[in-house]
């Protein structure tokens, strides 16, 4: 394998991991965070909302301004808002405060969740591009891994305060390794036309691209599956099923498992199907994984090892759904990458943010209101699918995979 895309999976990988780490992390501790700023479970699932909106919003600042400026700056001044976030969350004296600085950390977070694809697109396309996408998720899957276990470490030691000191030391390392790892991959030529006017004029182009916005759709509602899970999972198992945090840590890891380890397949399936037809058939696997789930709750099958069996086998589809679409996406977009990942991005976030909002205010104590938002997600991306990807294309897609 090439030894130039592992260093770039490397380090994109690393800095991507920035922005999840504050979600999974934070997540074993939402119940003592509660408890400590005596607020309720609505309350402290706003903080988790406010960092989700803050990164959906601002992509569409860093996204333009990368394409004006470079990738590097915008990444710099994002992690070093990030850490400012990270310290003023850490001393937090009420659950408002913590939501405002939670906002604040997204606000930097999202250069380095956002950016990466762009630079992706600055050097890879076609199978390339996928296997690139594929190996930054396995990187980016330690997050969702190794994150929910050490911050039940962290709680054992201390408590929920400590994990914003962390964030902020991760941050500062990222910092780093974003300064001296990192190459410039939009030279001062390719930044020569861009500007304010070309940023409106390119979201504007991108809004108008079916294609562009369909693709973008399927992969945000994958994305609210996942999100809803992040903001009521940690309450469900703990509180409805009854296990510790260090259980719960566990428990979610092995869907992370399954999600990085099938996408790893992403480049040769691309390369043997097209990105197209493995849109088409992840999709399908995702939605009737999630279809199946529902069904199992509503004949009374209430239990932590139906939901983790299920989420096991749709997890691993969406390792395949999240990387392809966003490639596709990007695909015919180099001139306006940074725009079209902050886009793309957005349009993710906006999504999963809203789904979370939507689930979190049916919450019951129960799994089922999780499942059903579940269910509705990847009913609503497999039609998306339907009307984006026409079949027969990918025959087409593997013709101009092996040209490149």
């Amino acid at each position: 394998m090439n030894a130039q895309l592992l260093r770039s999976a490397l380090v994109l990988g690393l800095l991507s991991v920035v922005g999840p780490l504050a979600v999974d992390m934070y997540l074993p501790a939402l119940p003592a965070i509660g408890v400590s700023l005596k607020a309720d479970t609505a309350a402290v699932q706003q903080s988790l909302m406010a960092y989700m909106a803050a990164i959906a919003v601002g992509q569409l600042i860093y996204g333009p301004l990368s394409d004006m400026l470079g990738r590097k700056l915008p990444i710099y001044f994002g992690i070093g808002i990030y850490v400012l976030g990270s310290v003023a969350a850490a001393m937090a004296p009420s659950v408002e405060w913590l939501v405002l600085f939670r906002f604040i950390q997204g606000i930097g977070a999202c250069a380095s969740f956002s950016l990466p694809r762009a630079i992706v697109r600055d050097e890879y396309t076609g199978a390339p591009a996928a296997q690139l996408m594929s190996l930054l998720m396995l990187v980016f899957s330690v997050s969702p891994i190794l994150a929910p276990l050490a911050g039940s470490v962290v709680i054992a030691f201390g408590d929920w305060r400590l994990l914003f000191w962390v964030m902020a030391v991760v941050g500062a390392l990222a910092l780093l390794l974003a300064i001296f790892a990192l190459r410039e991959t939009r030279p001062r030529s390719a930044r020569l036309n861009s500007g304010l006017g070309s940023a409106l004029s390119a979201y504007w182009q991108l809004a108008r691209d079916w294609r562009f916005v369909g693709l973008s759709l399927i992969g945000a509602f994958g994305m609210a599956s996942f999100m809803a899970f992040l903001g009521n999972s940690s309450f469900i198992y703990i509180e409805h099923y009854g296990l510790t945090p260090t259980q719960y840590s566990l428990a979610f890891s092995v869907n992370a498992v399954s999600f990085f380890a099938v996408s790893q397949a992403t480049g040769f399936l691309v390369g043997r199907f097209g990105l197209n037809r493995v849109v088409r058939v992840a999709v399908g696997g995702y939605a009737t994984s999630m279809v199946v789930l529902l069904a199992l709750y509503l004949a009374g099958f209430d239990s932590i090892w139906v939901m983790g069996v299920m989420m096991f086998v749709a997890f691993g589809f969406l390792g395949l759904v999240l990387p392809s679409t966003s490639v596709l996406a990007m695909e015919e977009q180099g001139e306006i990458a940074g725009s079209a990942s902050a886009l793309l991005g957005t349009i993710q976030m906006i999504v999963a943010a809203g789904v979370m909002a939507i689930v979190s205010a049916f919450f019951d104590g129960t799994a089922m209101p999780m499942v059903i938002g579940f269910a509705a997600c990847s009913v609503i991306a497999g039609a998306i699918t339907m009307l984006t990807l026409q079949k027969g294309a990918g025959s087409r897609d593997v013709e101009i995979v092996a040209a490149e």
